[in-house]
């Protein structure tokens, strides 16, 4: 289990490496951010190699990208060039990749649910890659004020895929994020999630990460205005080779925020890499903050790896709660032998640990056949790597 780091202190400034998440400034310039070399904090984990020229940009811009959308009648979809005001505007790269993504995608789709409007049926995103050169993307979804909307965010195929996608929940409203990594096993992806929380807002996100060969993804969640509720939900079941790189972070920048982060992951197989790193921060001056964030981690076999690495820093005295955990290891033998005792095989008792495991996190899920959909792709996950 890795140990936390829990650094309580005035905010400085100075050195090579920021002392502080809040000493990472963001720019829209992609020169601003030098081409990583693996030595970075924010990058240790990544093995930049396998990245295919994500991090440096190399021109050859030629990966093929689709975006299917489907929405009900009263949710607006649009596909709008770069030059569209509402793009960008609630947030700042903060590392290269993310800064790339911005300067070099040629459309964007925008999800608007308005105001005072409860989607009747999730909308539904879908980006599929069907080729192995460079892609970029960028997704915006406003939730405007006292609407409330789930969205399934879903990637597939084969691509090497950056992107920027845009959480904006107005006032009152209530949205619900639900994004399915499911690549074939070839594709790479870099993705960055920004969100912004409005005034007795609630967001609730769940990531779901299945596929790929390199999926290295970003949540950032930030408030505009005291009241704001955020939940961010991850499930993540990393076969042999695999790598799977979780990176959240919480700015409570305002008073009378919640937030809640919980992520569990299994790993199976020769060299499969689980990277869970959960950043939390309450700010100066703010009142109120409750905020707790928990990583778990099964191990099914050797010659896996995982790190689990959560991160509090607090710059104020008044605050209503803050916590972190993290643990990793095998299967309980308890609940083998209580299984077994009963009768149960020793394959089918681990089985109906591991789904245990990953059910409670599931079955929060509030659309039915995501629930079914993402419980077989596991299942199947895990027969593949008995």
């Amino acid at each position: 289990m890795a140990s936390p780091n829990i650094e309580i202190k005035e905010h400085s400034h100075g050195g090579e490496l920021p002392v502080s998440k809040l000493d990472v400034h963001g720019s829209f310039d992609v020169a601003d951010f030098p081409v990583p070399n693996g030595r970075e904090e924010e990058w240790r984990f990544t093995p930049l190699r396998r990245l295919r020229g994500l991090h440096q940009h190399t021109e050859a811009t030629d990966g093929k990208i689709t975006v299917e959308t489907d929405a009900p009648a009263e949710v607006t979809v649009e596909t709008v060039g770069r030059d569209d005001a509402r793009l960008g505007t609630s947030f700042l790269p903060t590392d290269r990749v993310s800064a790339l993504a911005y300067a070099s995608f040629t459309e964007a789709t925008v999800v608007t649910v308005p105001k005072e409007t409860q989607a009747s049926a999730p909308v539904s995103i879908k980006v599929t890659g069907t080729g192995q050169g460079e892609s970029y993307g960028h997704i915006l979804v406003r939730a405007e004020r006292h609407s409330a909307a789930t969205v399934v965010l879903e990637y597939a195929g084969s691509a090497v895929h950056a992107d920027n996608v845009e959480f904006v929940i107005e006032d009152g409203a209530q949205l619900t994020v639900v994004s399915l990594q499911d690549w074939e096993r070839d594709a790479v992806q870099v993705s960055h999630h920004y969100t912004k929380v409005g005034r007795d807002a609630r967001f609730r996100s769940f990531v779901v990460t299945l596929g790929g060969d390199l999926v290295r993804l970003s949540p950032k969640v930030g408030y505009t205005a005291p009241g704001g509720d955020a939940e961010l939900y991850g499930l993540y079941f990393t076969g042999a080779g695999q790598h799977h790189e979780h990176r959240s972070l919480i700015d409570h920048n305002v008073s009378n925020t919640r937030s809640r982060v919980e992520y569990k992951g299994a790993l199976s197989g020769e060299e499969a890499h689980a990277v869970w790193i959960g950043d939390v921060i309450i700010g100066e001056g703010t009142e109120g903050t409750d905020s707790y964030e928990h990583n778990r981690n099964l191990v099914l076999t050797d010659g896996t790896r995982v790190d689990s690495v959560p991160n509090l820093e607090i710059f104020t005295g008044e605050v209503e709660g803050a916590g972190h955990a993290s643990a990793s290891g095998r299967l309980d033998d308890i609940h083998l032998f209580y299984l077994q005792s009963r009768g149960i095989p020793a394959d089918e008792a681990r089985k109906l640990v591991i789904r245990g495991f990953f059910a409670e996190l599931i079955n929060r899920i509030e659309v039915p056949e995501l629930r079914e959909r993402i419980m077989t792709e596991v299942e199947e996950k895990l027969a593949l790597h008995e």
